[in-house]
């Protein structure tokens, strides 16, 4: 089965105690969600830090999709809750759409 790639960022409140608490929150992960990241068909999401800048990482088989992954979202009262929270510490990237978090990356290079 073929895997799909994607890069996404976003950047979190400039606010050393926000960020220190969006990283616990990460070290545990409820488990609903990791279910619903799952389910969606992503097999490997990893998200990096600098500073107040998040980069992440998914990879996910050729049926995933974002529209699918938001509808299944929109439908799951857990996601819509740990998303609430997390926009507690997270401000949108500059030109991102309004209400849009993570803003997919355009991929220039690829070493092969």
């Amino acid at each position: 089965m073929k895997t799909q790639k994607y890069c996404l960022a976003l950047d979190l409140k400039e606010d050393p105690r926000l960020i220190a608490e969006y990283k616990g929150y990460h070290e545990e992960v409820w488990p609903e969600i990791i279910k619903s990241i799952k389910d969606s068909g992503i097999s490997l999401l990893d998200i990096y830090c600098f500073g107040n800048r998040m980069f992440m990482i998914i990879e996910a088989n050729e049926d995933f999709s974002f529209e699918k992954k938001a509808t299944m979202d929109a439908n799951n009262p857990k996601v819509q809750e740990w998303e609430e929270l997390m926009w507690k510490f997270q401000q949108a990237l500059p030109g991102a759409k309004s209400g849009e978090k993570w803003v997919l990356m355009e991929k220039i290079f690829e070493l092969k």
